[in-house]
């Protein structure tokens, strides 16, 4: 019966999104995200300065509106390499790659950061099955999966020593009318706390694995009552 009832309710499905993303994604790669950007860095030694951005940024709008290009969102996010790549045997694939991309991020002044940018992936499940009949996803649904899923992933992270200091999740909701450079200066704020910490932990201490709920706690706060709220007029 509570099987059925969660089937009904959906409550389900951002739980199991969450979990498989970091089993079969974040547990495999953010370990190994430091020795990729050290490797980097001993070679662009200018690009890489602050240390504590050398994890992945993970993106999650609530809206679940993933761009495959992030230049295409926001032209003050330009591409610049991918770091070195992980190459493992998985699930009977023989030689699967993983590897991040490397970004520039233009600030209001016009200067350059950089830092390692991506999508979680499994928000554009949540998108198609908004899209989708069969599954029956109402927008407001959708968007409550989509904070689930944020909850959930910030507590398994949080618990996962493997991970610990190797990410940092960028929770945020798109402004009702579109804004040109509203990505990058979401990005600009967590570089710009992460240069703060750096200067503010003494090197060689060891700060709480995450800090990653910051920027959410500013403009979402994942609803106090966890009531629906309004996503775009603009379609899905």
């Amino acid at each position: 019966e509570m099987s059925e009832m969660s089937e009904r309710s959906k409550q389900n499905v951002a739980h199991g999104l969450a979990w498989s993303y970091y089993v079969g994604y974040l547990k495999i790669v953010l370990p190994r995200i430091k020795k990729s950007m050290e490797e980097f860095s001993r070679v662009n030694p200018n690009l890489l300065v602050c240390r504590r951005t050398w994890k992945l940024h993970i993106l999650v709008p609530l809206n679940c509106d993933v761009c495959d290009e992030l230049e295409k969102a926001d032209s003050n996010i330009q591409y610049v390499t991918d770091l070195t790549e992980t190459t493992l045997a998985r699930a009977g694939t023989k030689k699967r790659v993983y590897k991040h991309s490397l970004y520039t991020i233009r600030d209001e002044e016009n200067q350059l950061w950089h830092c390692a940018v991506e999508y979680a992936t499994p928000l554009q499940s949540l998108y198609a099955m908004s899209q989708d009949e069969c599954a029956a996803f109402s927008r407001e649904e959708r968007l409550e999966q989509a904070k689930l899923f944020y909850r959930t992933l910030e507590e398994i992270l949080r618990g996962s020593k493997e991970c610990a200091d190797a990410y940092r999740l960028i929770a945020y909701e798109e402004p009702e009318e579109a804004e040109t450079h509203f990505l990058s200066r979401e990005i600009m704020w967590h570089l710009r706390q992460e240069h703060r910490e750096e200067i503010a932990v003494p090197e060689g201490s060891h700060p709480h694995p995450s800090t990653a709920l910051d920027s959410a706690e500013l403009n979402l706060q994942i609803s106090v009552s966890d009531l629906p709220q309004p996503l775009r007029s603009d379609g899905f």
